[in-house]
């Protein structure tokens, strides 16, 4: 989660070779490419973007602090983030409502496709302190190539009172609530949020992606599944690949 996928970036044993191999692809691709298509005035600007979502990595965007925070009107910073969606830097993903046209009328939650662009945005490439949110991340990539094989779309959920599950996976009438937790859960007590959304929606799994614990318990006809990461392949396919 450190480095991120880039081929090159991964094969260096050097981290002060990772470090210039990083840098040369995000200035070339952020700094040169993407600026230069978009026609940037105010580069340094932009730069702050960049710099100030890769720690709002799995958190809901407030477009007008970010314009405040920026210096970017909320109509530019809205074209900014979708092209920086466009070209893959970064992906957002919408709340989850049965009432489609909801969703696109409130905040998006903002991920990075690459975790080493990220770390190297926010000036943590090599050297990540907390890893909660990167982990999330982490998950979203994994989900969101998943999604292109089992054609699903990802939302997040929140409750009136801001209790929040971290996705919701949406496949006509299906639903899957997943929660991420950066730790090994030997013991789980299903959170108030999920627990909401299993009230509601009656869910026939609910999962818990977390490092290494894995076992199973019941809330009402929801099976609520604690999983390693490394089982999620597995998980989201037995659920999708026969719909």
């Amino acid at each position: 989660m450190n480095f991120g996928g880039y081929p090159r970036v991964i094969l260096e044993t050097s981290l002060k070779e990772k470090n210039e191999i990083i840098k040369e692809i995000y200035q070339s691709y952020i700094e040169k490419d993407i600026v230069s298509l978009l026609r940037v005035a105010k580069i340094s600007e932009f730069n702050l973007l960049v710099r100030i979502l890769s720690h709002l990595t799995g958190k809901t965007l407030n477009f007008s602090n970010l314009s405040s925070e920026t210096g970017i009107s909320t109509k530019t910073l809205k074209n900014y983030i979708w092209y920086l969606q466009k070209t893959y830097v970064i992906d957002s993903i919408q709340p989850f409502f049965t009432n489609k046209a909801k969703e696109l009328t409130k905040s998006p939650v903002c991920y990075f496709k690459d975790l080493g662009l990220k770390n190297y945005a926010s000036g943590e490439f090599g050297n990540v302190n907390d890893f909660s949110f990167l982990f999330q991340n982490f998950v979203y990539i994994n989900l969101y190539y998943l999604s292109k094989k089992y054609d699903f779309s990802i939302h997040y959920w929140r409750t009136k009172d801001k209790a929040e599950v971290d996705f919701i996976l949406r496949k006509g009438i299906n639903y899957i609530p997943i929660e991420v937790k950066y730790t090994n859960l030997k013991k789980f007590k299903i959170t108030r949020a999920l627990r909401s959304f299993i009230k509601k929606y009656q869910p026939k799994e609910a999962i818990v992606v977390n490092l290494l614990s894995k076992h199973e318990e019941k809330l009402d006809k929801t099976k609520v599944k604690i999983i390693p990461f490394y089982e999620m392949k597995k998980v989201v396919s037995d659920n999708f690949k026969s719909i």
